[in-house]
């Protein structure tokens, strides 16, 4: 079978090649493999001559490219490159040998370091953009005009009004799970009469604030990093700059304030929501009326453990806010990064309230509250 070369001995250490007719990726593989079967030390000086080469596709360049990698510079010659001389240069510019990729070792102790230092320049960033916010806070609290109610009005429709729906059946469900396991332990004792405190004082406290404030971290710290970071990507946040508009008191104060205000009433809701839940069960499985339960909340449950769950979800508020906000800033000019920063968002927040939730459980049970 003929070959679209020819291998040419001169000395014990020099080859010459001749390329001619077509080398395309029909062909290619057949040239390949008789190429590869020709005795051709690495270490020899090779001349090739490309005079008699017709036509020759792309794949065939970088083919030669790789083949060619194999000696070294000095022992290697092409003569009459002619006209393949610029796709050949213009291949062998970018080629990219992944031989030639060496892996890093990774180091414990050097990712630790890394690991630790990065942590601590994003906390130095987020402790200058809540620093931020509060100045902006102050700023707006003696310039109510420059607060834009609107805008609050309308992230306090898309944060609250529409999540009434998810935040209800979430509460309800959550209410009838704590009432029908409370149910069934209650009862071995004949103390079912007890379940109304167990699930009043649950919802109130930890339950209804905690469910709630991880819906909305879910759906609103999302919604804010990735509409800040569209506007980010949009160059939207630098043209307000430009014209002297803050994106602080413009961007994040209405998004806060509408947490601040919607998610306490959300609360308040999901308390209403999963009671009724704990409610049906109570009557289903213990015999306990709607009368008999509600009575009893009025007389064994004090409104304090209300007012610790709402007062809580404030917090809450305002983390979500503030993560979901932040990390809509850090957004990069790729659409990529709106992703990636969106799920770090949600993640973010729904951490820190569950670790928020925490830290109140310990103070108000230490000082007896």
């Amino acid at each position: 079978m003929a070959y679209n070369f020819q291998l040419k001995k001169l000395d014990n250490n020099t080859f010459e090649l001749l390329l001619f007719d077509i080398w395309k990726k029909e062909n290619l593989n057949e040239n390949i493999k008789a190429l590869e079967n020709e005795d051709i030390s690495k270490n020899s000086k090779l001349i090739v001559d490309f005079q008699n080469l017709k036509e020759c596709d792309s794949t065939a360049i970088i083919y030669f490219i790789s083949f060619f990698k194999g000696f070294k510079k000095e022992n290697l010659t092409l003569k009459n490159l002619n006209i393949h001389e610029e796709i050949y240069r213009f291949y062998e510019k970018h080629y990219q040998d992944n031989n030639l990729e060496k892996k890093e070792e990774k180091k414990f102790l050097e990712t630790i370091g890394k690991k630790f230092y990065e942590g601590y320049k994003e906390t130095i960033s987020f402790i200058n953009f809540v620093g931020k916010v509060f100045y902006y806070f102050i700023y707006s609290l003696f310039n109510p005009k420059k607060i834009r109610f609107k805008a609050m009005l309308k992230y306090i429709d898309t944060s609250a009004v529409n999540a009434l729906f998810i935040v209800g059946i979430t509460s309800f469900l959550v209410g009838v799970v704590i009432a029908y396991q409370g149910a069934v332990q209650l009862e071995k004792f004949g103390a079912n009469i007890f379940i109304v405190e167990m699930i009043c004082i649950t919802m109130f406290r930890e339950i209804a604030p905690l469910v709630t404030a991880i819906v909305i971290a879910g759906r609103s710290s999302s919604s804010y990093t990735a509409e800040i970071g569209a506007m980010k990507i949009t160059d939207e946040i630098d043209a307000m700059r430009t014209m002297d508009f803050e994106p602080t008191l413009f961007l994040v104060l209405p998004r806060i304030f509408a947490l601040v205000i919607a998610l306490p009433l959300l609360v308040f809701f999901a308390d209403i929501i999963g009671i009724f839940g704990g409610m049906v069960i109570a009557y289903i499985n213990l015999d306990v009326t709607f009368t008999e339960f509600i009575a009893r909340m009025g007389q064994e449950v004090p409104v304090k453990h209300l007012l610790i769950g709402v007062f809580k979800s404030i917090f809450f508020g305002i983390a979500i806010a503030l993560i979901g906000c932040y990390r809509g800033f850090q957004v990069q000019n790729n659409t990529t990064s709106i992703g990636k920063y969106t799920t770090i968002s949600v993640v973010n927040a729904i951490f820190v309230v569950i670790a928020l939730n925490a830290i109140f459980s310990v103070i108000l049970t230490e000082i007896k509250i």
